[in-house]
């Protein structure tokens, strides 16, 4: 899928109490994976707020529509996934899809569907043998989802553990190409680097590993002939 553009977030380190208290990358403070400790997600609302605010800058300073946008974890990220594509702010926002890999729906006590997000398309891959995140968390966290009006969303299992197998990625490939098919009329705009500013043009090039080849240079027109010369554009 060369036509679709990813973004990798990663969480904050903060102390997670499954971990004994000690800190490592979360999405919200883990209590534990039994029903009632799922309810209690000390932070998903500010992860939530986060994965919202990526969507909207794609969307305000790339032009890119909602419908063009999907969002995808596994465990946790997945749980996340969940919580943040059903309540998008409101229905001009809804989403292509939403995959989850091993994930479930956390902070139940205070998830609240999204009038017109109903119909979002949800593939939640599960292993059955998984020990960490149980198979049962899958199917309980549909039924808790389609009776508060979710009605598009499918499960695939997997004999597998709290893991990902070729077989569950094919599907995940699969699921994306539908939801997201190519669409010439979607397509990010890329502004051209003699647009850019000094910020941008270095923000561009440290990013395009062009780092060593900018030392040295001082004048902007030196950094946009060098975005230039590297994406293969002529001289504008």
């Amino acid at each position: 899928m060369s036509y679709v553009k990813f973004i990798l977030p990663t969480a904050k380190t903060q102390p997670v109490t499954m971990n004994m208290g000690m800190a490592m990358p979360s999405w919200y403070d883990i209590k534990g994976l039994d029903e009632r400790s799922n309810e209690q997600c000390d932070g998903i609302l500010q992860s939530r707020d986060r994965i919202r605010s990526i969507l909207r800058k794609e969307h305000e300073e790339r032009g890119l529509p909602y419908s063009r946008m999907a969002i995808a974890g596994f465990s946790q990220g997945g749980a996340l996934a969940l919580f943040t594509g059903l309540q998008q702010e409101d229905a001009s926002q809804k989403l292509a899809g939403i995959l989850v890999l091993s994930g479930y729906l956390a902070g139940a006590n205070t998830f609240k569907l999204t009038e017109g997000l109903e119909q979002t398309p949800i593939l939640h891959c599960h292993g059955t043998r998984d020990p960490l995140v149980r198979f049962e968390m899958a199917n309980k966290s549909k039924e808790l989802l389609t009776s508060k009006g979710v009605c598009n969303y499918s499960i695939k299992s997997y004999p597998m553990q709290h893991t990902v197998i070729p077989a569950e990625l094919q599907d995940a490939l699969q699921f994306l190409k539908q939801i997201l098919p190519p669409d010439s009329s979607a397509c990010v705009k890329v502004k051209a680097p003699s647009e850019m500013s000094i910020k941008e043009l270095k923000e561009a090039i440290r990013r395009a590993g062009l780092g060593s080849k900018a030392v040295g240079l001082m004048e902007k027109s030196e950094f946009v002939q060098l975005l230039q010369k590297h994406r293969g554009e002529s001289k504008k």
